[in-house]
Formats: structure tokens, sequence, C-alpha cells
């Protein structure tokens, strides 16, 4: 597991409740974040009120969204508990100071931050060169891979999600997002089932956007 070399780093395990924050943009970054159990949204709302979510972190997450070794930093985006939970917090100050002292540590944090660049290129990628079609395919393709189960007839993304959460991940309105998934439904490339999707033919998605076949470990929600 990444970061498995901060076990000697006190990590006092703590209580998360729905709808709660573990911290918003704005507050100072002076720690990162463990998840046990439950769901936290990373996410961001621009200036016209729109709300944008990033990823989803599950048991085994970290979050760190912090700027090691600088004197003052604040954290860019807000962290929004989707289920209930518990986490440990690392501060910033611990993990610097095993930084300099664990070289095995230290190619563990630049293995993460590498994969979490080429994750952010990927979905800017699908964007820019597929507009809004290219980012929900790319999201429902990420999705199965996250939370995607094997069934007779596709691939159900074992995960309800509105349709207004699904146009938070892709940065566009509910209306297009009802709209797409309308068109894929008709063309029998998708069902809903109990809020769920069932993708039934995923490789005319990935043909869309001339999917790349990225790595699981680059191609996820999470």
């Amino acid at each position: 597991m990444v970061f498995a070399n901060l076990s000697t780093i006190e990590k006092m395990e703590k209580e998360m409740n729905k709808g709660t924050f573990l911290f918003r943009e704005g507050d100072t970054a002076d720690g990162i974040y463990l998840i046990h159990s439950g769901k936290v949204r990373i996410g961001k709302i621009t200036p016209d009120g729109r709300e944008l979510t990033f990823r989803i972190c599950g048991a085994g997450d970290f979050i760190s969204e912090v700027m090691l070794f600088c004197n003052f930093s604040i954290y860019n985006v807000h962290a929004k508990v989707l289920e209930d939970g518990t986490y440990s917090k690392i501060k910033k100050e611990d993990l610097e100071e095993k930084l300099l002292l664990n070289p095995t540590l230290n190619i563990e944090v630049m293995k993460q931050m590498s994969i979490d660049q080429q994750k952010s290129q990927s979905k800017f990628r699908d964007l820019i060169l597929h507009g809004k079609k290219g980012a929900l395919y790319s999201t429902l393709i990420r999705m199965t891979n996250s939370y995607g189960i094997q069934q007779s007839d596709g691939i159900l993304i074992d995960i309800a999600f509105t349709n207004q959460e699904l146009a938070n991940f892709c940065g566009m309105s509910r209306e297009v997002v009802n709209r797409l998934l309308s068109s894929l439904k008709k063309d029998g490339k998708i069902s809903i089932i109990d809020g769920k999707i069932l993708i039934h033919d995923l490789q005319a998605l990935k043909d869309e956007i001339h999917c790349e076949n990225c790595p699981i470990e680059i191609c996820n929600i999470e």
C-alpha cells in the first residue's frame, strides 16, 4: 500500500459523519488523511456556484491535497463525507520529517504523485479532445474499473449516482448528462437498474474516446 511506511507515525482514528467536511477550500493545509471506512468526495465549488467532483475516496485511500515542505499552504478543494466512517489524520510536519529520514517512503510518495498527475492529464485529454461526450464516457469507463461487477449482459456499476452527481464529475450541467445518457439507452449501450448503470457495450464507449487502455491505477474514479 502507498505510504505503508507511515506505520510509526501516530494516527488516532476518528469518526466522520455524512454531510460533514474533513476540510473546506481555504482551510490551512496541515495534514493528510487516511480513510479507514466510509466514503469522501473531493471536489470544488466554481465561482458561478457549480460543484465539481474530482474523485471519491474509500477505505484504504489517502487524501493528500497538501503542498509539502512549504511554510504555508491552503486546501484548494474540499473533502465532503458521503458515507459515515472513520479516518486518521497525519500531521504535515510528521510526514515531512518521515520523508527526510526514509528513502523508501520518498519513492512511494513520488510514485503516487506521478499516478495522480497521469490521472489528471487523462481526464483533461478526454474533455479537450472529445468534449462533453468524452468527459461522460471516460467517467463511466473509470467507474466500471472502480465499482464494476461483471454480469451476463454487461458490467454493472455497483453504486448509484444521480445524474447531477455524474454531471459534477464531468463539469457539465445535469441536462447535458440526461441527454447523453438517454442517447446511450436508446442505442442499447446502457441500462439503468435501481439507479445503477449497467453498461452493455463498454468497448463502444472506449472506441468513442479512442481509449488508450491505461492501467487500472490510472483509469479509475478514486
